[in-house]
């Protein structure tokens, strides 16, 4: 992601918008972090790759179902790139293990809103939290891969199927 056309003005304004994602997200207002994505945004990490409301959906989903969810996070301007660094702390409701995840995030902005974000996080290290032995044994694989990305694409579709106003 290349930001080298943003102006000084406009990297206030990208660093207050993701610091305003970033709270909701800790307060658990996924409507407040759905109104921070343009509406052709699109969004990638180690289980998903999504566009519009797919994006929505997605964080609404993880924030009603982490209940016990909680996140430190900052916000940087690395020479005109906004960046994140954030740790969410949950359980992991498909096996009721403990996880600490550590992910850093970039972002690029269209119209005053988050066009492309990218998280990058160590899949081995979250998926040993999250599975446990399986994923100690197989976590690095990518045959394990396809199967938490399979599995975290069906239970989005299923949310989206009981919430029909993020469909396309």
């Amino acid at each position: 992601m290349n930001m080298a056309n943003t102006h000084t003005s406009d990297i206030g304004e990208h660093k207050a918008l993701i610091d305003r994602f970033y709270t909701a997200f800790q307060n658990k207002d996924y409507q407040t972090m759905a109104d921070c994505y343009h509406p052709d945004a699109y969004f990638e990490d180690e289980a998903f790759q999504l566009r519009g409301k797919e994006i929505a959906a997605m964080w609404h989903m993880l924030v009603t179902r982490g209940t016990d969810l909680t996140l430190t996070f900052s916000v940087d301007d690395n020479a005109g790139q906004i960046t994140a660094h954030w740790e969410p702390k949950y359980t992991f409701s498909q096996t009721g293990r403990f996880v600490h995840n550590i992910i850093d995030a970039q972002f690029e902005f269209k119209d005053g809103k988050i066009y492309r974000h990218k998280d990058t996080f160590d899949f081995w290290r979250w998926s040993r939290q999250a599975v446990g032995l399986p994923a100690y044994l197989l976590g690095w694989s990518g045959f394990f891969r396809n199967k938490v990305q399979t599995m975290a694409n069906t239970n989005l579709s299923h949310f989206i199927k009981k919430h029909p106003e993020y469909s396309q």
